[in-house]
């Protein structure tokens, strides 16, 4: 009786407070009030007109007057009152309410309505406040309180139909949410079960295929889209807008499910058919990057390359574009066209800023992922100028030290290779200089490295000269110039970063480091964005 005397913001907060601590069942307090409001039916008009007052009397309880402060107040009526206080002086408690207004039915009409009133509407909004309650605790991850709150309502002796849809959709949700899958599953197929061609049946099997392929039983997710599809078909016109759009969704999770499946040639097939659907222009360029990026995984990287530079020139504003040049440039070095990936790759990394600024993170990780990986297989394979060019323009990408001081090196590294020794001793001691005597502890080694490298260079040009003196006075001719700038791959190069001989003023450490690329490593920008699973990353 107290839940019904509430209003209906004083019960939402009650039942907030009940649900947050936790094991309070309201169905409880509603078995326990509902006898009580039956106990005093509302009359009806020719019951008061049928029943004579001696009969009242006679029912035993003459001894104490009724007490008629908790009846509904009547309007004062002028000399219609004293029948009305005659009648309802010896009655009992569920009587005034027929006695003190039977005189005048027109004041009965007046009560009966907010007594119906209470019984049905309180249930009502008592459901509702459930309802409300359960998704704002799965929104704030209290799992437990939510789902309290959702059981309250299916359990609840007044709940409607609509009422148990919204629960048990509420309910999966919240399994889905905390990571409980297989009760998810469960709960879908319990609306299925029990609300079979209902309206809500699509979007019921469509969360159960995304379920179930979380759970990794792809073949039973995809019978559930091709299900979402089926059920379309036979649900009435009115939501024919919205059952069209699970046409089209259902559609992309079936290559979604191939594609997360392994099954790329699949995928590339079902992408492709997507791309000829009426789609929004985000939609149909999502499903020409995952073409294309299904067929790069399948292996057919001619048609991968193809798909991808058309999928760039048709959408270049779409947030998957520097994955897909990322993607162009490594299928071009694996179809030995080097001379193509380049020029994809330093395109990649003079891309625009008025595009870069849309989505700066994702932007910078492509970018240095890109040219970081081409650069170095340029390196490896001899081929220097492509990668000395790579380098240099993934310098600019960022003024941080942990990005450019490895760059920088790798760009040292390849005027040594090139012959240029005084820019590759000024990049090595830019290096030097910038970290100073006590550098950080991610950077002490290249610090180390670069100080080696100018003794070696150091080293280097005092053979150099010796070996043209030796030559002079031997001869009486001027030393070949390669002799003055050995070619690095030469034996001799090679046999030039071997220790110097005690007599020499720049000793070179023991352990020669050989001159392969330093990867960069990864900003905490690169980081976040190798961490994030984007709806195109496999």
């Amino acid at each position: 009786m107290i839940l019904r005397s509430l209003s209906s913001p004083g019960l939402a907060a009650v039942l907030a407070l009940l649900a947050l601590v936790g094991g309070v069942r309201l169905g409880a307090a509603e078995s326990h009030a509902a006898p009580a409001a039956h106990a005093a039916p509302v009359p009806t008009p020719a019951a008061e007109h049928t029943a004579p007052a001696p009969a009242v009397e006679k029912a035993g309880h003459t001894s104490k007057p009724a007490d008629v402060s908790h009846a509904a107040p009547a309007k004062p009526t002028p000399k219609a009152a004293p029948p009305a206080k005659q009648a309802t002086a010896p009655t009992k408690k569920s009587a005034p309410a027929a006695s003190a207004h039977g005189a005048k039915p027109a004041h009965a009409d007046t009560v009966s309505p907010h007594a119906v009133a209470t019984e049905t509407v309180a249930p009502t909004e008592e459901i509702q406040s459930l309802l409300k309650l359960g998704t704002t605790l799965t929104d704030r991850a209290n799992y437990e309180s939510a789902e309290i709150a959702y059981y309250q309502v299916l359990n609840h002796p007044y709940a409607a139909p609509a009422d148990t849809k919204n629960a048990l959709f509420g309910l999966a949700r919240m399994q889905r949410k905390q990571g409980s899958l297989t009760k998810a599953v469960a709960i879908y197929e319990r609306y299925l079960k029990d609300f079979p061609g209902d309206e809500r049946t699509p979007d019921a099997l469509l969360d159960l295929g995304r379920t179930l392929r979380a759970l990794g039983v792809y073949k039973g997710a995809i019978t559930r889209f091709y299900s979402v599809i089926n059920s379309t078909l036979k649900l009435p016109g009115e939501g024919f807008e919205h059952y069209q759009v699970l046409t089209k969704t259902a559609q992309f999770e079936i290559a979604e499910t191939h594609f997360q499946a392994g099954d790329f040639a699949e995928a590339a097939k079902f992408y492709t058919r997507l791309r000829l659907l009426d789609l929004a222009p985000s939609d149909r360029a999502r499903a020409h990057f995952k073409a294309a990026y299904s067929l790069r995984l399948k292996g057919d990287l001619e048609n991968a390359v193809s798909t991808l530079r058309a999928y760039i020139d048709q959408s270049p504003d779409d947030e998957n574009v520097p994955e897909a040049r990322y993607l162009l440039a490594v299928a071009l070095r694996e179809l030995k066209r080097p001379e193509e990936a380049f020029a994809a790759t330093l395109e990649l990394l003079r891309t625009e800023q008025t595009r870069v600024a849309r989505d700066p993170k994702r932007w910078a990780y492509w970018q240095r992922r890109t040219g970081n990986q081409l650069a170095n297989d340029f390196f490896e394979s001899g081929n220097t100028l492509n990668a000395q060019s790579i380098y240099q323009g993934l310098v600019a990408l960022s003024p941080e030290p942990n990005w450019r001081i490895p760059l920088t090196y790798q760009i040292g590294l390849c005027y040594e290779r090139l012959g240029n020794t005084d820019r590759a001793r000024a990049s090595y001691q830019s290096i030097v200089d910038g970290l100073g005597a006590t550098p950080p502890t991610e950077l002490a080694e290249l610090a180390r490295m670069a100080a080696w490298r100018i003794n070696h260079l150091s080293w280097r040009d005092g053979v150099s000269q010796q070996v043209s003196q030796l030559f002079e006075t031997t001869t009486g001719q001027t030393p070949p110039a390669d002799a003055k700038s050995p070619d690095p791959k030469s034996p001799s190069a090679k046999s030039a970063a071997a220790p110097a001989p005690k007599n020499t003023d720049a000793v070179p450490p023991p352990a020669t480091p050989t001159p392969k690329p330093v990867p960069a490593p990864p900003t905490a920008t690169a980081a976040a964005a190798a961490g994030k699973k984007t709806a195109s990353t496999p």
